[in-house]
């Protein structure tokens, strides 16, 4: 009997918009990569993301006819779930996915990707209207396998090209007791994950040696056993309070 199709592009891992799907046997180990794709460049069309020519996110269409809905700015493609990927030299891309400009690739950043490792794609910078292009970068989610359900891991991407090196912390909402996640991370950098234990943080991130909040985000709750990133994206020109879709914001993805 045939076995039902299921979605390879993702492996259980995370949460956020709808994209592609592709179809393998249900019995076969996944290999290769498990890749997150991110479109965090300010000002952004919303794209489709690529792994060499292959199309890796994409709505769905029941007409027959390709979407022109794309990863829309601030959001994460395949649902926020990892992507199973071929281990290599890879090109990953975001490319416009409007009808005017269809294709075209707005950021390419070559990595090579580990079977059985886990990595996420970040469009980044500031998308540039006359050169149609924006940045990008890669870094390796490298959490454990293991699962620790005493605690949960985080750790802090910077995302913001016009950003000084920050440092993240966490305080306790609780207690009030504040916790660095590691130590400054500079834009296009990713910190170590770090354990902390289960409960509700606020979010605070501040350049190494200050005592002055940039960008706070309140509330936050860590789960027993989960794996978090937090990546701040956005123009630091602007304030970080409001509703400003470009302010300076802290993304809290699961990895896990």
């Amino acid at each position: 009997m045939r076995t039902l199709a299921l979605l390879v592009g993702a492996v259980l891992l995370g949460g956020c918009e709808q994209n592609a799907i592709q179809i393998d046997d249900i019995t076969a180990p996944v290999t290769g990569a498990r890749v997150k794709f991110f479109n965090f460049a300010v000002n952004a069309p919303q794209v489709n993301f690529f792994a060499g020519t292959s199309k890796v996110t994409a709505i769905s269409s029941t007409t027959g006819v390709e979407s022109t809905v794309g990863v829309a700015y601030g959001s994460a493609g395949a649902s926020g779930f990892y992507t199973a990927i071929p281990a290599g030299q890879v090109a990953f891309s975001g490319r416009i996915s409007a009808t005017v400009d269809n294709g075209l690739p707005i950021a390419t950043v070559n990595a090579q990707v580990a079977d059985g490792k886990a990595y996420s794609v970040y469009l980044s910078g500031f998308y540039n209207t006359t050169t149609k292009a924006a940045e990008g970068f890669v870094v390796e989610d490298n959490f454990p396998d293991t699962f620790d359900y005493a605690g949960a891991l985080v750790r802090f991407v910077n995302a913001s090209s016009n950003s000084a090196p920050m440092q993240l912390l966490l305080r306790n909402t609780t207690t009030a007791a504040e916790t660095p996640v590691g130590t400054t991370v500079a834009y296009k950098a990713g910190g170590a994950f770090v354990a902390f234990p289960v409960g509700g943080y606020d979010l605070i991130t501040r350049t190494a040696g200050s005592t002055t909040n940039l960008i706070t985000r309140t509330a936050v709750a860590l789960s027993a056993g989960r794996v978090y990133t937090i990546t701040v994206r956005g123009d630091m020109t602007l304030p970080s309070t409001g509703t400003a879709a470009n302010r300076p914001f802290l993304d809290v993805t699961a990895n896990r």
